[in-house]
């Protein structure tokens, strides 16, 4: 089901840890951002844009993990846009050999590892490198990329919806998750992130992270603080006070704990190299 967040913009919310599609309505069709998860989940999706009478005039993966690679027959040969590291990345990760089955493994216990589509998985076109917004007939949207969590991760901002469409940060659920293979500070590219999403905080109206809750007024400037004070924490060396990692967590999400406990410790392991 789609919810709408703002004028023209609406969500639809996956099963799978909290999964966010973005569609913002523009002046021929819709922009689709991270299309997901399930097959029964995106022929909903379909179904509620046929509903609104809109037809996907251009899709947007925020990052190239493979849960923002998504797509359905049923949205059409729209062109599916990413940063040109973001599609590079994705091209690359899927050229490996069985590179869907270990997808698939990944996601065995879940319940859903037979009913992700990976037919059209990761058919994305790169901008050219330095492109600051998404070439379509809609509202601007910018493009704020960065190298936090994945390469060519890429924020949207919607100045005139106020919106903005955060990929994998400013979740209410997820703590900050570096990209520890694919940069040589982690922690230091994830602030470089969070001070780029300062420059709109005080405008945005709506936050829309990849995965959790829709936040409203106020709420990205808070969610920024809450990433700073987690990533600047791991920087000196302390544990984090963290809801999201602590007994407060959100019942279903007490393994982001563990998410935690992996990272802090590669990352002293990588301190000590």
């Amino acid at each position: 089901m789609l919810t709408q967040v703002a004028d023209g913009v609406f969500v639809h919310e996956a099963e799978f840890v909290q999964s966010n599609t973005v569609v913002v309505q523009g002046e021929d069709g819709v922009l689709l951002v991270d299309p997901g998860i399930t097959r029964d989940e995106l022929a909903c999706l379909a179904s509620d844009l046929e509903a609104l009478g809109a037809r996907v005039a251009a899709g947007f993966s925020t990052h190239p993990d493979w849960d923002h690679l998504l797509w359905d027959a049923r949205f059409g040969d729209a062109p599916r846009f990413a940063t040109a590291r973001g599609a590079a990345s994705a091209r690359e990760q899927l050229s490996k050999p069985g590179a869907t089955d270990e997808i698939v493994a990944h996601l065995e216990g879940t319940g859903i590892e037979e009913d992700v589509p990976m037919d059209l998985l990761g058919l994305v076109t790169g901008l050219p490198d330095g492109a600051d917004e998404v070439p379509w007939r809609g509202p601007h949207a910018r493009i704020l990329e960065h190298s936090a969590h994945a390469p060519g991760h890429a924020a949207l901002w919607i100045e005139d919806r106020r919106v903005l469409i955060a990929g994998d940060m400013l979740s209410d659920v997820l703590i900050p998750m570096f990209d520890l293979d694919g940069t040589a500070d982690p922690l230091g590219d994830y602030l470089g992130a969070l001070r780029l999403m300062d420059g709109v905080a005080g405008d945005a109206a709506v936050v829309i992270p990849g995965h959790g809750s829709v936040g409203g007024p106020g709420e990205v400037a808070a969610r920024i603080a809450q990433d700073r004070a987690y990533v600047e924490a791991l920087q000196d060396g302390v544990e984090p006070a963290d809801p999201r990692i602590g007994p407060a967590a959100r019942e279903g999400w007490e393994w982001v704990a563990d998410v935690h406990a992996g990272q802090a410790e590669a990352l002293r392991r990588r301190g000590e190299e």
